[in-house]
């Protein structure tokens, strides 16, 4: 959480030099501000620091978008967060999959704060998928590479090699 968070602030032009912790056992990030309480989780962080940049557009700009952001981020938060089983990731790449099928965005057509945590949230489990799973989940794959190759996002994280190439399409 808190490493994602230090990421999204580089990102977002952000000076840094905000305090993390984190809190409990699930290690929700935990953000000490100079004025008033903290602020508790990913989502309200992350979202703070969109403000804060002030690119609120990456929140989403219409109602739907802003719902859509939303639940994607909530996804990100209850389904994606920790150490997931095979199973747990199976599904999630299922999702999403089906989901980005007709998407470049997972609010759309529009670049959000979802697919940036979803980004990084996902990024450790891409980097172990074999040739084979990311063609299985092609259109993950897509995004996946199309995000890391937006300007920022990818930063000191390691590029996750897709296959550019098909010898053998499917077409006859």
């Amino acid at each position: 959480g808190a490493e994602e968070l230090e990421l999204l602030e580089r990102l977002l032009g952000l000076p840094g030099g905000n305090k993390y912790g984190v809190q409990g056992e699930r290690k929700i990030p935990v953000l000490q501000t100079n004025n008033g309480p903290g602020l508790t989780g990913l989502m309200t962080i992350a979202a703070h620091l969109v403000r804060q940049a002030r690119k609120e557009q990456l929140l989403g700009s219409t109602a739907e978008e802003k719902a859509v952001v939303q639940q994607w981020l909530e996804y990100r938060v209850t389904r994606v967060n920790g150490g997931s089983s095979k199973e747990d990731t199976r599904t999630i790449l299922k999702d999403l999959n089906m989901h980005l099928e007709d998407k470049v965005y997972l609010a759309g057509n529009v670049f959000t704060l979802a697919d940036i945590l979803m980004y990084y949230g996902l990024h450790h489990i891409m980097v172990d998928l074999t040739v084979q799973e990311k063609e299985k989940y092609l259109n993950v794959s897509r995004w996946f590479n199309h995000i890391q190759h937006y300007p920022g996002v990818r930063q000191h994280l390691s590029d996750v090699v897709f296959i550019k190439n098909r010898l053998y399409t499917n077409a006859h």
